[in-house]
């Protein structure tokens, strides 16, 4: 890519993985239905009342890594691909940063929700959560 070319050169590149990808690429974007990822997980793991606290934690971790997933797109999106190494390193740096926070506030809902599970709904869980749309 030339210098001072960085959003032109991130633009094509969106242009021609888009015929091939959809609009947000063959799965969609981690970050959306996350209302009915969180549904389909509660279903199949027949979440109980008793769970329930625990389940309400989990789910509001799920939405939250949403919400930040799409401001981290939408901030992505709308400043293109940084023009020089630099940049390019400390936006990098800035991305692994934010998804390290939804890891670690991720983390410690899967632990107690899990904890609250039966053996069977662990099993569940974990064949779920294996996934690329498991954990966001």
């Amino acid at each position: 890519m030339a210098a001072g070319r960085g959003n032109d050169g991130m633009g094509r590149m969106m242009e021609m993985m888009h015929p091939m990808m959809g609009e947000h690429g063959a799965m969609g974007m981690p970050f959306e239905h996350v209302e009915g990822r969180i549904a389909y997980l509660k279903a199949e793991l027949k979440i109980t009342d008793a769970q329930a606290a625990a389940w309400n934690a989990f789910a509001e971790t799920m939405r939250a890594d949403a919400t930040a997933m799409k401001a981290m797109h939408d901030d992505m999106a709308k400043s293109g691909m940084p023009a020089t190494t630099p940049e390019r390193m400390t936006a990098r740096r800035q991305m692994m940063t934010t998804r390290i926070s939804m890891m670690e506030r991720s983390e410690m809902s899967v632990k107690a929700l899990y904890a609250a599970l039966s053996v069977d709904q662990r099993k569940a869980f974990d064949q779920m959560m294996s996934g690329p749309m498991g954990m966001m």
